[in-house]
């Protein structure tokens, strides 16, 4: 049915090592939602993208996407991993990385024709890269990139799309650029997204609910149910503030993580766009943290 979750877990429960990373995790995913995921370094945000790509097996409880177990290289899922630089010399173009999204799976090389070079025109143009397509991939900017990244996820016409910090190393501009380009794609196709983000603020408006994992705990509901002072601080078990200053929603006093993602690399932001000039990223400011 149309109407179905496009992800659902029941009694969701991932473990590493000796650590639980979030456990009893009970979450439907409707069409068309905008799901923004949060939570510290190590609360295992993507950790749960990979389960729903089939790279990683739950400890306990049942997963489904679109009806179904999750499988390597489903053509009813997109993803958009972590931002890393491509080197100058890469010898690919921008149209071979989004290529990459219709055979990349494949061993080998996949044989050009009419209809896959159509699609992948169709991709690029959708994003708005056609102007530089065709240009070496390692001289394209970290926005440029990005939206390559975005074409080569949508190529296979995803009805879920997840996203594991698209934002993350770009400039306020192409922040904006790439979350509307995903925001469009889902509201004209109804396409459930899950964002994982450690900060919030750029998606906001866009956020149907949050799903914030800290402690191996849980918590769903929309921003203003969750980013509460009350609810953060039942989460992490000590006292959190969540301050709401001039609609950017800052967050004070959460505990470190005692690990790096389970999954990614380990970063620190500063809080709000103002301060990340004096405080580049990868620096931690005492007491003051943005998870959000």
């Amino acid at each position: 049915m149309a109407d179905d979750p496009t992800v659902r877990l029941r009694g969701a429960r991932l473990r590493f090592g000796e650590r639980d990373l979030w456990t009893g995790l009970e979450l439907d995913v409707a069409p068309g939602e905008f799901l923004a995921v949060l939570g510290p370094n190590g609360s295992g945000k993507t950790s749960l993208l990979k389960v729903l790509l089939g790279l990683r097996h739950l400890t306990a409880g049942t997963v489904e996407v679109c009806g179904k177990r999750p499988t390597r290289g489903s053509a009813a899922v997109g993803y958009i991993p972590q931002q890393r630089a491509f080197d100058r010399d890469a010898p690919l173009r921008g149209r071979d990385l989004v290529r990459l999204g219709l055979d990349g799976h494949r061993w080998g090389t996949g044989l050009p024709n009419r209809q896959a070079r159509a699609r992948v025109d169709r991709a690029i143009d959708e994003v708005g890269a056609s102007a530089y397509a065709d240009a070496p991939l390692g001289l394209l900017s970290g926005g440029e990139q990005q939206r390559l990244r975005i074409a080569q996820a949508l190529l296979g016409d995803p009805r879920v799309l997840l996203c594991d910090e698209p934002l993350l190393s770009l400039d306020i501009a192409h922040q904006h650029a790439t979350s509307t380009l995903i925001d469009a794609r889902r509201r004209a196709a109804n396409t459930s997204v899950l964002f994982v983000t450690h900060e919030i603020n750029p998606v906001l408006p866009m956020v149907d609910r949050v799903l914030y994992l800290a402690g191996a705990k849980w918590a769903i509901g929309s921003p203003d149910e969750v980013m509460t002072s009350d609810r953060l601080s039942e989460l992490y078990g000590s006292d959190v503030d969540v301050l709401r200053v001039r609609g950017r929603i800052v967050v004070i006093g959460t505990p470190d993580a005692a690990h790096g993602d389970v999954d990614g690399a380990h970063h620190h932001h500063a809080v709000g766009d103002d301060h990340e000039r004096d405080h580049p990223p990868g620096e931690h400011r005492h007491g003051v943290q943005s998870w959000v």
